[in-house]
């Protein structure tokens, strides 16, 4: 029976861990913290294979070495190497995207691929990490149950930048439809929502729907002094 790991901080991959233990036969455990993400912990439990979801830290590579580690970037890898790849994505105009399953090594996501699955970049940033939480299940469930094994990227090597948050500002926007863009791939708990500061105040933007025949947006906003 194998022992098996999903590494994520995200609340929404409580459901796919507890879809996953109940119809996958293993020794599950949920690790949320980076606090309980260590070898001595690790070696304890001993899995056969650690999934992360979702994580916003580095993997030790005295982790990966001793583990087989399996992360899942939002890009059809080598596209898309790199960080921010949901906002990357959008900003560059893509509706849709690929999740690949790769095995985690000393490269930023260099490593080889288990299996692609098709997502649509459609919502807010928060509905398509949900949606994707969805398909991850999907993919960790077939990665067991076919026992897959990685193969090698293949294709031209192209690499995302990190978003900084003084990037989410909407001042030099013309487009609406990219103002839209904006606010709903920074609409997600963990990201720096897009704004517009003045001299006293900033201004954030949530909950956007964009009126295509009208070419007008609706959105909360939040004000408040600097």
């Amino acid at each position: 029976m194998g022992k098996y790991i999903i590494l994520s901080e995200k609340v929404w991959h409580k459901n796919l861990f507890d879809n996953l233990k109940n119809s996958i036969e293993g020794n599950w455990s949920l690790i949320d913290t980076k606090e309980n993400f260590n070898l001595k912990s690790l070696t304890e439990f001993n899995p056969s294979k650690i999934f992360i979801p979702h994580w916003s830290y580095i993997i030790p590579s005295e982790i990966y070495e001793n583990f087989e580690c399996i992360v899942f970037h939002m890009t059809d890898l080598p596209f898309g190497r790199g960080g921010s790849p949901l906002q990357n994505l959008i900003e560059k105009g893509f509706k849709t995207t690929k999740i690949s399953a790769i095995k985690v090594e000393k490269g930023i996501d260099t490593g080889d691929v288990y299996l692609k699955k098709e997502m649509s970049l459609s919502g807010s940033a928060r509905e398509i990490f949900e949606n994707s939480s969805i398909i991850v299940e999907k993919m960790i469930s077939e990665i067991i149950t076919g026992d897959i094994k990685p193969v090698p990227q293949v294709g031209e090597v192209t690499e995302f930048k990190r978003r900084k948050p003084e990037e989410s500002n909407l001042m030099n926007l013309s487009d609406i439809e990219k103002v839209y863009d904006y606010i709903r791939m920074l609409d997600c708990e963990g990201y720096p929502h897009a704004f517009i500061e003045t001299s006293f105040f900033k201004i954030e933007f949530t909950d956007a729907n964009f009126d295509s025949n009208t070419k007008t947006i609706n959105a909360n906003v939040r004000i408040f002094k600097k």
